[in-house]
């Protein structure tokens, strides 16, 4: 996931991205990185959760189909038009009930600002460089959820191996057996700020 979290902040910071989100947020644009910071993590590692099973991984594969990487060529216009974009959707299907509480968490590196706009703001562009990879590198299932694990495991290509695959994303973020992967997820944010 590291891997993937490094493109995406590369993909915002050297675009002007940031300082759009802060304008959106009405904060700083050190806020908006520290959020940005935050979110980003929760949001991939609720993908990998999400695709920790043969359908789910199925499914966010499909989506990809969807998200073939041009909302990078206008970051500025996903930005600013986020209210009337797909993020809230998205966010209702990789979060789910857990969508207001992790946007309160993101809500708090912000400041206090709204953790959830932020989360509508980056969840199409998640999706749109995951397509992207997708596509660049010819990803099955298998290596899309590799790819969400850092690359682990992205040259395990057969049916089974998948299945193993798909069970280590789950393990990896219910670190602590719970059957909840909400509060490891929520951890993530919290392990990558103190970097």
């Amino acid at each position: 996931m590291d891997n993937v979290l490094e493109g995406l902040l590369g993909q915002l910071g050297g675009s002007g991205a940031v300082g759009q989100i802060a304008e959106q947020l009405g904060v700083d644009e050190s806020t908006a990185q520290n959020g940005i910071q935050a979110a980003l993590p929760i949001l991939l590692g609720a993908m990998a959760r999400n695709a920790q099973n043969e359908d789910g991984a199925q499914s966010l594969h499909t989506a990809l189909d969807n998200h073939d990487g041009s909302i990078l060529d206008n970051l500025g216009g996903a930005i600013s038009g986020f209210q009337g974009g797909p993020g809230a959707a998205i966010l209702g299907h990789v979060l789910g009930g857990q969508t207001n509480q992790i946007s309160n968490v993101v809500g708090q590196s912000l400041g206090g600002a709204n953790g959830g706009a932020l989360l509508q703001m980056l969840a199409p562009i998640v999706l749109g460089y995951l397509g992207q990879q997708k596509q660049q590198q010819g990803l099955d299932v298998a290596g899309l959820a590799g790819m969400l694990l850092g690359g682990a495991g992205q040259q395990q290509q057969a049916a089974p191996q998948a299945s193993g695959l798909m069970g280590m994303v789950g393990q990896l973020l219910d670190q602590n057996k719970d059957g909840s992967p909400v509060d490891d997820i929520i951890g993530l944010a919290g392990r990558f700020l103190k970097r």
